[in-house]
């Protein structure tokens, strides 16, 4: 009888063979009935197939004997990762955070797009939504419990370059002087206040570290031991050679953030995740930190605790504007939700990809996380979530369109739903998701059209009957926050409480005292700036 090695690769071979793909292209996850996963089966057994299977591909991994890792590329020849390892050792990074780029490596050279294909899914159902739940009010007592065994963690490591800032986005002006960073800093210190003694932290860049530590100064107990961990970096991959991009000029332009799925390595690197488990903390809500409709709840927080889910999404209800959005699904081999994202859907798939009314739900990036099962699960896979990779292909110098071409590889935290057994979702309401990633975006949230609670949530207003304005700005002249402050002047903010929709096209000045009611569309086709006189203006069109 053949050896059980040689066995077990056949078999793999075989099947993956039932599935119309290469043993080396079987994703990590897809599993037989009785739970068998078969991608973890194909994966840890690719070195078997030089002389066992013919006619595949020759990716894969083998180790040399003295720890080092050959990678076999899926068109023929071999890389190392030990040059990639070298680089990140000297950058004192951590050994989690090596070995989740390490994963995400070895599937852009196994040559894994790492596409989810409609075959495969089947739209997610039945999922709860929070309104519908008939529950009593959390106690004071049963608050306090909860609160002593959560942190809320909110994700701060972007700059908001896409706006024209290089300063952390968060320290943007939201309602008059107050930030995105004012706002998180009031609604923890009142849940301090007036329910329990909440922990907190940031996840942020080393961009942004600097900055946020000095915007919370005038709250010191924001800052004690263990407020932040920051967010690793990974080399950019040379798109002809694979290996780690090379840019003389500016040496930091070799390196890229990893996606916010690098949550999990920085948590386990920084020895983070080992302190709060051992200080009791068991729950984590995490969320981005331009997002102020997503605070912590304790409704939501008690479902979490007495549902016993490992690893709840919040979601809301897509609509025509989220078609492009990622989408949760359930993969139909064993029932395990997922998250497709729109990098991971081919071209032939677009249109179901895109069909709302099939795949009906979409990531807020709202997460609550049981710890202690991430412990499990770092555990289980050799200290790293498994993680889909996402490649983006750019160049080494972002200004540089003719410099080297390079990959970028990312990964997403909300992807880690498909790693956690008993995970679930939650349709949540649409003001739990108020993210501000363009100046339409931001002009919207500094309207009336939000205001602010006594405990510093930002909430739509009732004159909106729960539908915010769509705000249209011409990206010629609004991209950047600076075209936004031209037209807003010192005090030119408009209401939009009874707006539907707000297009703007040229340059506009608004002068203070304008209100905006129903469809209204400005354009001014000249060349130079042209104000708006106050008054009120409502479903018509201005041609200035």
């Amino acid at each position: 009888m053949a050896p059980r090695s040689v066995r077990v690769a056949l078999l793999a071979a075989a099947l993956a063979g039932s599935h119309a793909m290469s043993v080396e292209q079987v994703p990590a996850g897809m599993r037989l009935r009785g739970g068998v996963d078969l991608g973890k089966i194909a994966q840890s057994v690719t070195g078997v197939f030089k002389g066992v299977v013919s006619g595949g591909d020759k990716s894969g991994a083998e180790s040399a004997g003295d720890g080092k890792v050959t990678l076999r590329l899926k068109g023929g020849g071999e890389v190392s990762f030990d040059q990639i390892r070298s680089l990140m050792e000297a950058e004192k990074l951590s050994d989690s955070a090596i070995r989740a780029f390490q994963q995400a490596y070895e599937q852009l050279v196994r040559g894994d797009d790492g596409m989810i294909s409609e075959k495969i899914i089947s739209p997610a159902s039945d999922v709860p939504v929070m309104a519908e739940m008939k529950s009593a009010p959390v106690s004071d007592e049963r608050a306090k419990q909860l609160l002593d065994q959560t942190v809320v963690l909110k994700l701060n490591g972007g700059l908001g370059t896409g706006m024209g800032l290089e300063k952390a986005k968060s320290l943007l002006q939201v309602k008059e002087t107050d930030t995105f960073i004012d706002f998180i800093a009031q609604q923890i210190i009142s849940f301090r206040k007036n329910k329990g003694n909440v922990r907190s932290m940031f996840m942020n860049s080393f961009s942004t570290s600097a900055d946020t530590k000095e915007a919370l100064k005038a709250n010191p107990d924001l800052l004690q031991e263990g407020w932040e961990v920051v967010q690793n970096k990974v080399p950019k991959i040379d798109a002809k050679t694979l290996q780690p991009a090379k840019w003389p000029a500016n040496p930091a332009k070799e390196w890229c953030p990893p996606g916010h799925g690098d949550l999990y390595p920085a948590l386990a690197g920084t020895g983070m995740l080992d302190k709060l488990l051992k200080e009791g903390v068991k729950y984590m809500f995490v969320s981005n930190s331009d997002n102020l409709g997503a605070t912590l709840d304790l409704d939501l927080l008690n479902y979490f605790v007495e549902s016993d889910k490992s690893f709840i999404m919040e979601v809301c209800t897509r609509t025509e504007a989220d078609k492009k959005g990622g989408h949760l699904a359930v993969r139909t081999s064993d029932g395990q939700l997922l998250l497709r994202e729109s990098a991971q859907c081919a071209g032939e798939d677009e249109k179901a990809f895109q069909d709302t009314d099939k795949h009906k739900y979409f990531n807020t990036n709202n997460l609550w996380i049981r710890l202690d099962v991430l412990k499990e699960v770092l555990d289980a896979h050799d200290g790293v979530v498994p993680l889909p990779m996402i490649k983006n292909s750019k160049t080494v110098d972002p200004g540089d369109g003719a410099s080297a071409e390079v990959f970028q590889l990312e990964t997403a935290m909300g992807a880690a739903i498909e790693s956690f057994k008993g995970a679930g979702a939650i349709v949540v309401d649409r003001a739990r998701f108020a993210p501000v990633k363009t100046c339409a975006d931001l002009l919207r949230v500094r309207s009336d059209a939000y205001l602010v609670t006594a405990d510093y949530r930002l909430v739509l207003s009732d004159d909106c009957n729960g539908k915010p304005p769509l705000v249209d700005l011409d990206t010629k002249i609004y991209k950047k926050v600076a075209g936004l402050d031209k037209m807003l002047g010192a005090d030119g903010v408009p209401s939009l409480k009874h707006c539907e929709k707000l297009s703007v096209k040229g340059k506009v000045v608004f002068e203070k005292g304008i209100v905006f009611k129903g469809k209204v569309t400005i354009v001014n086709s000249a060349d130079e700036w042209k104000t708006l006189a106050a008054g009120t203006y409502e479903n018509q069109e201005i041609n200035l």
